[in-house]
């Protein structure tokens, strides 16, 4: 009777935890449902803005807008559609493709070259920027605002001197009021996402005027990629290094409820996706303030601004902004944080409270990734290498383990002969320990040691742009995607896809089974509600880990199979152990 109350009660409680996964998953460890597919960046479908866009909201006082261009009146348009109506400058680099508007001087059109909407061949590159008149819109712009004066604005047409944007070729737009004063954008791009704008008021008039510059991020709509959902774990939305700090603490929630966040210094700021950022930058040291907020329904944007200057008659004032667009790549926010001094804008990747654990992972996963070739085989050797550092705490480990095994014929007599008296079986076997020097917790010690590895692991496969559409063998094409495979559904036969808690694919069987066969060569339990839960555990942990990515699961099977292996080699040094009566 008693072992079946035991065994409801292992039962019962695995399948709590297993509903209740569902739940913790969601909030701390976010999974795709499938392998990503990244169609466009920003906006939602069919989102319309209610205000022009790219007019700063928090600037200070604007002078007179300039005249507009002679533009039809604004229609939302497909992305192909908007870019084919106005007068642009083609933007060509090894990284980046696009063009500048004239229309505004706007960064409206950027795609990255390198990377693929999904993994399927001849797949199209990610569009990043688009049009402001289109239904992603999402752009960067700079300006000004003035005190007197008609200055350029979102509809002013610009002039540029220029036929084509290249790292070796810049292109400078320029355009005129009535009363004097020349405005230009002298914008420059380098070989990878960071773009200069230097921009200059010339002051030909007979007055001194008073002006300020600005570069804002405008986006209109939350991201429509299913994966770029905010989380306990990954940041999306606004970001920026303000008021001395990284800021994570802002979402689109915030700003659809009204919320506007004002900042008084600002080393860069934008909307940072899962993979993609998209920034302003003011110069080195530069005082500026900057802002968060929402000018409209459904349109958010980030802005930084300058001190107002007087611009003499005769004279010209210039300022520099920066921007950048493109992939969250480490090597390169590192390369730009350090050699463009813009403070911690590698932590563009929410790499959490684990980062000082989880960029040296990063780091010696991408080294044997370069050396080798294929990021599947580098899990397994980095699984290899942190095997190999904790091997003498997994020696540790397995000595508890095999002093346990010796001792359980004791174990079970002590329970036998106490049965009826708790406090003094358990006083028994406190004895018991100490006098065979037993620590009984030791064994949990590497399981403790593992738990900040993998959630290491699952940030930076998660994360980390370097693992998308990374490759294994066979059917694994994405190893930071959960596996494609699932046996309910025949492996796609069946024109539907599993729940995440019945998407067991092979991947999920194998850390079963090998969870299994190294739990078999663990002592046993001597409580019996824990036997029964031991034997459940594998199984369990199989539907638990079915919906992470692949990678994770191949890191755990390679890990599983090395235990088991040093098990059976520490079994074969000491035959004893295998042969110890286990009652």
């Amino acid at each position: 009777m008693d072992d079946k109350r035991n065994l409801i009660a292992a039962i019962l409680l695995s399948v709590a935890i297993l509903l209740g996964w569902n739940f913790v998953s969601e909030k701390f460890f976010p999974t795709p449902a499938k392998p990503d597919v990244t169609k466009t960046v920003a906006g939602a479908p069919g989102a319309t803005p209610a205000a022009p866009q790219g007019q700063p909201a928090s600037a200070p006082p604007p002078g007179t807008p300039a005249v507009a261009a002679p533009v039809a009146k604004t229609t939302i348009l497909p992305v192909e559609a908007a870019l084919a109506t106005g007068n642009r400058v083609p933007i060509e680099t090894p990284s980046l493709a696009g063009s500048i508007n004239l229309v505004g001087a706007r960064i409206d059109d950027i795609t990255l070259t390198k990377y693929r909407q999904t993994i399927e061949k001849n797949a199209p590159p990610v569009r990043l920027f688009a049009p402001g008149n289109s239904k992603a819109a999402y752009f960067a712009s700079v300006g000004w605002s003035a005190q007197g004066i008609e200055v350029p604005g979102p509809t002013t047409l610009w002039t540029a001197s220029g036929t084509k944007l290249t790292p070796s070729t810049p292109v400078t737009l320029s355009w005129s009021n009535a009363t004097g004063q020349t405005f230009r954008v002298e914008y420059r791009i380098d070989d990878k996402y960071l773009i200069t704008a230097k921009q200059t008021i010339a002051n030909t008039g007979s007055a001194p005027v008073a002006a300020s510059s600005f570069a804002l991020i405008d986006r209109l709509g939350k991201p429509t990629d299913p994966h770029e959902k905010d989380s306990w774990t990954i940041h999306v939305g606004p970001t920026g290094y303000l008021d001395g700090k990284s800021v994570f603490d802002v979402d689109y929630k915030n700003l659809d409820e009204g919320g506007a966040f004002k900042y008084n210094s600002a080393a860069w700021l934008g909307f940072t996706d899962k993979y993609w950022l998209a920034a302003v930058i003011p110069a080195k040291d530069e005082r500026v303030t900057a802002s968060i907020t929402a000018p409209a329904a459904d349109n958010y944007q980030t802005l930084f601004a300058r001190d107002f200057k007087q611009v003499a008659p005769g004279t010209q004032v210039s300022t520099t902004s920066r921007i950048f667009a493109g992939a969250k790549e480490v090597s390169i926010l590192s390369h730009y944080q350090d050699q463009q001094g813009i403070t911690r804008l590698s932590n563009a990747i929410d790499w959490g409270w684990f980062e000082f654990f989880e960029v040296p992972i990063f780091k010696l996963l991408d080294w044997l990734f370069r050396q080798i070739g294929n990021f599947g085989v580098a899990i397994m050797l980095l699984t290899v290498i942190i095997r190999g550092l904790m091997f003498p705490i997994a020696q540790r480990q397995f000595h508890s383990m095999a002093q346990m095994r010796l001792v359980q014929p004791k174990m079970k007599a002590l329970q036998e002969r106490h049965k009826d008296d708790k406090p003094k079986m358990q006083q028994e076997l406190m004895k018991l320990y100490k006098d065979e020097k037993i620590n009984p917790l030791a064994g949990c010690l590497p399981i403790v040691i593992q738990i900040p590895i993998f959630y290491a692991l699952y940030k930076v496969l998660m994360l980390t742009i370097e693992m998308r559409h990374q490759p294994f063998a066979l059917w694994i094409r994405d190893l930071s995607a959960p596996d494609p495979l699932h046996f309910l559904n025949l492996f796609g036969l069946l024109p539907f896809t599993p729940p995440s808690l019945l998407a067991l694919g092979p991947l999920a069987l194998l850390l079963g089974i090998t969870m299994f066969l190294q739990f078999r060569l663990n002592p046993q339990a001597t409580d019996p509600v824990q036997q029964q839960v031991f034997k459940i555990m594998p199984w369990m942990f199989m539907f638990i880990m079915a919906p992470f990515a692949a990678g994770l699961l191949l890191y755990w099977i390679t890990n599983n199979c090395l235990s088991i292996a040093q098990q059976q080699w520490m079994y074969r040094k000491f035959p004893q152990l295998r042969a110890a009566p286990v009652k």
